[in-house]
């Protein structure tokens, strides 16, 4: 296991230093139309999302049930794109396999280092079943509590609101903390994802920044007027 984590982090050591431009978007499909699914899935698709962000709740790590392990399953199976599932549940070692195995490689994982016992070993899960590892930070979780994760994850999802609910306000005090992490990143080569109540005003000041990536919800991409091509062709155009 130890020689597995050594090799994980010089190969993501390796990639981070190849370079990138631009950056990803994430559609939150808890925001989409769960009655026309499989629709939602192809006009996001077409429109050139990056990343599907499958949000499963347990009622228990959050006060909200969101999608479900099925729901993720389902928009696997519906795309080619690679999903990024946020797991916001109590102890996600014990149920780790269930999501795994259902996961295809280029796919994401995050996990919340403060809903394990003992995270690193829950990483470790991931990144065996060639799946790429991550954590998500809330905005009560200081930077320090999780430094020495940083150096064996691939992703970081930062919260700018609670987790729990989409359509909440931002928190202006996670913008300092996304200045050191976006200062962290280049020493421990992972990708920061913007996570919560993201409008066109942060994607403008944060991508020229290093930010990785952008999930979109109700701010910015569901329940518009305009089409999600649209409103996806605007925001490469502008920010891109």
């Amino acid at each position: 296991m130890l020689l597995n984590r050594f090799l994980h982090c010089i190969v993501k050591k390796a990639v981070k230093e190849e370079g990138k431009m631009g950056f990803n978007i994430h559609a939150s499909m808890m925001c989409a139309d769960f009655g026309r699914l499989n629709d939602e899935v192809k006009a996001l698709e077409k429109a050139g999302v990056d990343y599907f962000h499958i949000d499963i709740m347990d009622g228990r790590y959050v006060p909200n049930f969101a999608m479900s392990l099925y729901d993720m399953e389902f928009i696997s199976r519906a795309t080619k794109k690679p999903l990024d599932v946020h797991l916001m549940i109590e102890h996600p070692n014990n149920n780790i396999e269930m999501f795994l195995h259902r996961l295809r490689k280029g796919d994401i994982v995050y996990i919340h280092p403060e809903a394990e016992y003992h995270p690193s070993t829950t990483l470790q899960k991931i990144i065996n079943a060639g799946i790429t590892p991550g954590i998500a930070i809330n905005p009560g979780t200081s930077v320090e509590s999780i430094l020495e994760l940083l150096r064996i994850v691939d992703k970081v999802l930062v919260m700018s609101v609670n987790p729990g609910n989409a359509g909440q306000m931002f928190l202006p005090y996670v913008g300092e903390k996304i200045s050191y992490l976006l200062e962290l990143q280049k020493s421990m080569h992972f990708d920061l994802i913007w996570d919560g109540a993201c409008g066109m005003d942060k994607i403008e000041k944060y991508a020229p920044m290093g930010m990785s990536g952008f999930v979109l919800g109700t701010t910015v991409l569901f329940h518009k007027k305009d089409s999600y091509s649209n409103i996806i062709k605007d925001i490469r155009s502008r920010f891109g």
